[in-house]
């Protein structure tokens, strides 16, 4: 797979768009005999896919917040290194969600596939899968951790660099005051500056700030702000 892996990083340096990456990402994963890719890069908030996976399944997965109870992104997360799975590991599922997930995708035609996971900024996690609608995977060499690492790594810093639309990420739904109270945030406002501004009261514009911060899993207003900019909701 080296050549593979050679095209992989080849094909990722000339893309520039969504529709380009999907072009080239889908004939290369034909042409290891696999009928669908994924590309999910793992963030706090904000995890999101480029993939040829149906979309009725990539909404699901985002919306139920699969990520959490994956095998293969754990295992990925655990190990960081390249692996082949199978859905012939759902009968070792104790979890009836988890032996659920795998029913679930096995429907939409993923039971078998190779993940190999990379190391991103600020400890977080970027994965390529390539998946097949076989129920096993048989490759006739083995994977070279280093070459398919380095492919990865550079689909990844594509992706980034050309700020490619992701094909899904999960649905945060801010009120209108929570993205009020963020957006004044952003302007670099304090919360009482945002009171005296809007002419609420500091206790107001706490409780809708604080909302906003659960929803995006923040820890502070600050972090609340940059991430609530960086999705667009603001």
């Amino acid at each position: 797979m080296k050549f593979w892996f050679q095209k992989l990083i080849d094909v990722t340096t000339v893309a520039r768009t969504r529709e380009m990456f999907n072009e080239a990402l889908t004939e290369l994963t034909g042409e290891l005999g696999f009928e669908y890719y994924a590309y999910l890069h793992i963030q706090p908030v904000g995890t999101f896919a480029v993939s040829n996976y149906p979309p009725e399944w990539q909404d699901r997965y985002l919306s139920k917040s699969f990520v959490e109870i994956d095998p293969v992104v754990l295992f990925a997360r655990s190990t960081m290194r390249a692996f082949t799975w199978s859905s012939e590991i759902t009968r070792k599922a104790k979890s009836r969600r988890v032996r659920q997930f795998y029913l679930d995708a096995a429907g939409f035609g993923i039971r078998s596939g190779i993940t190999i996971p990379v190391a991103t900024a600020f400890r977080r996690t970027a994965m390529l899968t390539i998946a097949s609608n076989k129920p096993s995977l048989s490759l006739k060499r083995d994977i070279d951790p280093v070459t398919a690492a380095t492919a990865v790594a550079q689909l990844h810093a594509r992706v980034e660099q050309a700020e490619v639309e992701p094909t899904a990420k999960p649905s945060i739904r801010m009120t209108a005051k929570q993205a009020l109270m963020l957006k004044w945030s952003s302007e670099g406002k304090s919360m009482r500056e945002i009171a005296m501004i809007e002419n609420m009261t500091y206790a107001n514009v706490n409780f809708h700030m604080n909302n906003a911060r659960k929803k995006l899993n923040a820890d502070t207003q600050a972090q609340a702000t940059a991430l609530a900019t960086k999705l667009k909701l603001i």
